[in-house]
């Protein structure tokens, strides 16, 4: 059988279907299409090549075979080449930016409060009792008060340590805790800001001098106790003529009068600022676990004497009671128990912290004219921010909310009564807020509120809220750093006196301050208790610069008395320096805000509780 067709070159296509079987006919078709394709275009040039070729020209590899692609060895020998000198080149600049002196730009120089703050820091270490460090930097100081505790023989144990308090040589336990506390505070919220002023280990070697020597007031490593240390020294002078740490005018070193040791049995308030502070330094050292877990103890330990043992620590006309009397425990119960909670994780110290009835106790609901102010007494206000930041990061929801929630109103209350706006508290004429109410030593006070007001200003930006309400008015967060810069920049010298309130700041500073280690010069001459009388009554500046001390300030007309003998104006205190380096690291260098998580590395991931169900339903 065979097939005609037409042959597309014009001859007859004949095909014999029996000659061949079809896998045949495929292949000879395919070879067939081949050959036409071949002849219907031509060759290039590497194919004319393959087919001109001899056996010689075929020996000199003319061409690189890589798989899937055959390349000319000309080019790819060049292109090797070309590889290999541009690694070279690499390699060659490489080495060439490696060893050729780099120009950084310079950094640009400090703010002034950064420059304050490396100042401010400064007063602690002028301040130190006790075997005194080769690195601190107080040429005038030297060890001192190295029989405390020992020289008492009531007690008998040695209290070698610590700071004194301000002008004289007294310990005082409770003023000295809250300080302590502050430091650690701000520690927490702008380490890398004191990392970039140069100062984060300085204040971290501060804050352990402090802590450490409260962990010597009391049986630290006991789960019990029943008595705290709670001042070295003697203040009140209406015994007479009896020598004591206020009736001599003598340098620490040179002191030979007797200094008692003075305890409590019952002083909830006291035991829990010192458990606040033990706390907050333990999420500083968080790093150093077993010290850290060292303060945590110490911490407990005081909290529990402070909840079983009710008491004001200066009750009954103690030398406290003159110079630091405490009117309440209720906002130490708060504070402290909210510290607690942030070192340890456990729940049992935010339920109490969040109670209504004792925030009731601690004045959370009264109002009245100390209200919204931070200090060594009150720590309320203190206590509310710190909640405050809680909820805003954390949110831990029911049952805690509640109270959460009023405290986070509360704080934007005390933050409306800080504007100038607002007329909760009065201001000089130069701008400085009256917050002790025209009382002698007001800059302590106003120090505590600017760091208030930066520091809860970086918690709404941080969690990204643009501000808070004063009744129908909106105010952007920047509000209150502007109030915080304001009061600030007063004390540093932006003030009718044109004078710095800090010392060894500024152009003009205070010359005649109220601080017996800088009035008296160390010239090898020992003083006796009415022998340094002269230094005290001199008008002469000081020998010695105390810098960093920020004096007690001017009074509510502006006015400033440069007079050794008025502390009102010119002693400087541990708690009011405190504030002040907690103000000036919050406002120094670039606004990098808070650390939002170191606070809250103790505690445990938060899941909240559901509320109790409903009752049920009855017709």
């Amino acid at each position: 059988m065979s097939m005609y067709g037409r042959d597309p070159w014009g001859g007859p296509l004949e095909i014999h279907a029996d000659s061949a079987t079809d896998d045949d006919r495929s292949r000879n078709l395919d070879l067939d299409r081949a050959a036409l394709s071949m002849t219907s275009r031509q060759l290039d040039e590497t194919q004319q090549s393959w087919l001109l070729a001899g056996p010689r020209d075929q020996g000199k590899k003319k061409y690189v075979d890589l798989g899937c692609l055959i390349v000319s060895r000309k080019l790819f020998l060049w292109s090797v080449g070309a590889v290999v000198a541009a690694a070279a080149l690499a390699g060659l600049i490489t080495l060439i930016v490696k060893t050729v002196p780099r120009h950084h730009r310079p950094r640009p120089p400090p703010d002034s409060y950064t420059l304050a703050l490396q100042k401010a820091i400064m007063f602690f270490n002028a301040q130190r009792s006790g075997s005194i460090p080769k690195h601190n930097n107080v040429s005038w100081r030297g060890n001192s008060g190295m029989k405390d505790g020992i020289s008492d023989p009531s007690y008998g144990k040695s209290l070698v340590g610590g700071f004194y308090d301000a002008g004289d040589a007294i310990k005082f336990n409770f003023p000295a805790s809250f300080a302590m506390t502050m430091l650690s505070w701000s520690v927490i919220e702008y380490s890398a800001k004191y990392d970039a002023a140069g100062e984060l280990g300085h204040v971290k070697e501060i804050i352990k001098w402090g802590v450490d020597y409260l962990l010597r007031t009391f049986n630290s490593s006991a789960d019990t106790i029943d008595r705290i240390a709670t001042q070295v020294g003697q203040g009140a002078t209406s015994g007479g003529a009896n020598p004591n740490d206020h009736y001599c005018w003598t340098r620490p070193e040179d002191i030979d009068n007797p200094r008692p040791v003075y305890e409590c049995h019952s002083c909830s308030d006291l035991a829990a600022e010192m458990a606040a502070a033990l706390a907050a330094a333990s999420i500083v050292f968080k790093d150093n676990k077993s010290y850290s877990q060292k303060l945590v103890h110490g911490a407990a330990t005081l909290w529990k004497f402070s909840r079983n043992q009710r008491g004001r620590y200066s009750e009954g006309g103690s030398d406290a009671s003159i110079f630091y009397n405490s009117t309440s425990y209720w906002d130490e119960f708060v504070w402290g128990g909210a510290w607690m909670y942030l070192a340890t994780g456990n729940a049992s110290y935010l339920q109490l912290s969040t109670h209504p009835k004792l925030a009731k106790h601690a004045g959370a609901f009264r109002g009245g004219p100390d209200y919204g102010v931070l200090s060594w007494d009150n720590k309320l206000t203190g206590a509310q921010v710190l909640l405050s930041r809680l909820r805003l990061f954390l949110s831990p929801g029911y049952p805690y909310e509640e109270m959460l929630r009023t405290f986070h109103n509360q704080t934007g209350i005390v933050m409306c009564s800080y504007l100038p706006v607002f007329n909760s508290f009065n201001r000089t004429k130069g701008g400085l807020i009256q917050l002790n109410h025209g009382r002698p030593q007001p800059l302590q006070y106003v120090v505590n509120a600017a760091f208030l007001a930066s520091v809860y200003s970086d918690y709404l930006e941080a969690s990204d809220t643009p501000g808070w309400y004063c009744g129908p008015n909106f105010f952007p967060a920047g509000a209150l750093r502007d109030f915080a810069r304001t009061q600030i920049d007063y004390i540093l010298g932006k003030n009718p006196q044109k004078m710095s309130y800090v010392v060894g700041f500024g152009k003009r500073y205070p010359k005649h301050v109220h601080h017996r280690g800088a009035s008296i010069p160390k010239n090898g001459v020992k003083y006796s208790c009415k022998g340094g009388w002269k230094w005290r009554d001199t008008k002469r500046p000081n020998p010695n610069t105390i810098f960093g001390a920020m004096v007690a300030g001017p009074d509510r007309q502006d006015g400033f008395r440069d007079v050794r003998t008025n502390y009102n104006y010119t002693e400087p205190t541990l708690a009011g320096n405190a504030g002040l380096v907690a103000a000036l690291v919050s406002l120094s260098g670039e606004s990098t805000g808070v650390d939002k998580n170191t606070m809250f590395s103790a505690v445990p991931p938060m899941s909240p509780t559901p509320p109790p169900p409903p009752a049920p339903w009855r017709p």
